[in-house]
């Protein structure tokens, strides 16, 4: 499939209709999305989609936030297939010319319509997309966490559908989101870089969203690991030199290797007898993971709790993340480019 180019598009109006899509699996944050969405929305969305990925929807979603916009709101179900084919449900129904994508854990603030409008009016013919700026609030009375400083980066983050606003018809033309990714990562800079190889830019606009920090758990850091498997179906559908393209971070998945590469070293030397080799490689292992906890703790609160966790998951995430990358790169070793074959 081809990306549809840019040659010939028209700008939009200052008044430029748009619908708003919002997938959720159900988490609480909703509410707070959908209300700061009515207060801000002036002028408002012609429609809002929320799409439904809960794999069990035995209960129905909390829409009262919605006010003034329960008459434009439509629900749509996916059952728990991922945000790529939740976004793509709420594409498929979209009538205006353009579809503001927000995340169900953001909350835009107040003037977000009136600067939308702005955005999208200034948006050159060849602009497919407006990003919104996305701002992570964090304590003030003490350092952030390890968590709280990853949810920070969306604030730098390129083209995060967060609040990502396109042109309707340009992201159909596009093949819409790939549904290969099945997590909230990386299906966005895919998308983004097949518009740019198709001639289009992507801009970003002055409207501002609030992103606040999910509660969560001491092992968030070790889940999110999965996403070295979307990184490995990036390299074979985008090639090796996609993070600059997409000015994205390429975070630490070498150095990852290596831990992972001296601690297996390590027990192999030790199980066939090379005590001393084996004491080497050991003391690499113990090295680069401690020099990992390090740089994850030097920053942080530094509270028991919070050193606790830094040690006990980052002598995990090295050989998790090594294991991810591989699974990603077995399963997806036959992955097609758009557009072409890899």
């Amino acid at each position: 499939m081809t990306t549809a180019a840019p040659h010939g598009a028209q700008d939009a109006p200052a008044a430029d209709p748009y619908s708003v899509v919002i997938p959720t699996i159900g988490r609480r944050c909703l509410d707070a999305c959908l209300r700061a969405l009515a207060e801000a929305a002036v002028p408002p969305p012609r429609e809002v989609f929320v799409v439904d990925d809960r794999r069990d929807a035995d209960a129905p979603l909390d829409l009262t936030g919605a006010g003034p916009l329960a008459d434009r709101l439509t629900v749509l179900a996916t059952g728990g297939r991922g945000p790529a084919a939740a976004r793509n449900a709420g594409l498929r129904h979209v009538a205006t010319p353009w579809v503001v994508f927000l995340d169900d854990d953001v909350q835009v603030r107040p003037g977000w319509g009136a600067l939308l409008a702005h955005d999208l009016a200034q948006a050159g013919p060849g602009t497919a997309g407006v990003q919104g700026r996305l701002t992570v609030p964090l304590p003030d009375d003490r350092r952030p966490t390890d968590w709280e400083r990853c949810t920070a980066g969306l604030e730098e983050a390129a083209w995060a559908t967060a609040d990502m606003a396109y042109r309707t018809e340009t992201v159909r033309r596009a093949g819409g989101f790939d549904e290969r990714f099945l997590r909230a990562f990386r299906e966005d800079a895919d998308l983004a870089l097949r518009l740019m190889n198709g001639g289009w830019t992507l801009g970003r606009g002055t409207r501002s969203t609030l992103h606040p920090v999910r509660p969560a758990d001491r092992w968030v850091s070790v889940r999110t690991q999965r996403g070295n498997a979307d990184d490995a179906l990036m390299n074979r559908i985008h090639g090796p030199d996609w993070w600059t393209r997409a000015d994205a971070p390429r975070g630490r998945l070498r150095g990852h290797l290596a831990v992972t590469a001296t601690g297996l070293t390590a027990a192999v030397l030790a199980l066939t007898g090379h005590r001393r080799a084996a004491a080497v490689a050991g003391a690499l292992w113990a090295a680069g993971t401690a020099e990992f906890t390090w740089a994850r703790i030097a920053p942080g609160p530094r509270t028991g709790t919070e050193v606790a966790t830094m040690i006990g998951t980052s002598a995990v995430i090295p050989p998790l993340a090594a294991l991810h990358r591989g699974i990603g790169a077995i399963r997806h070793r036959r992955a097609a480019a758009w557009g072409g074959t890899a």
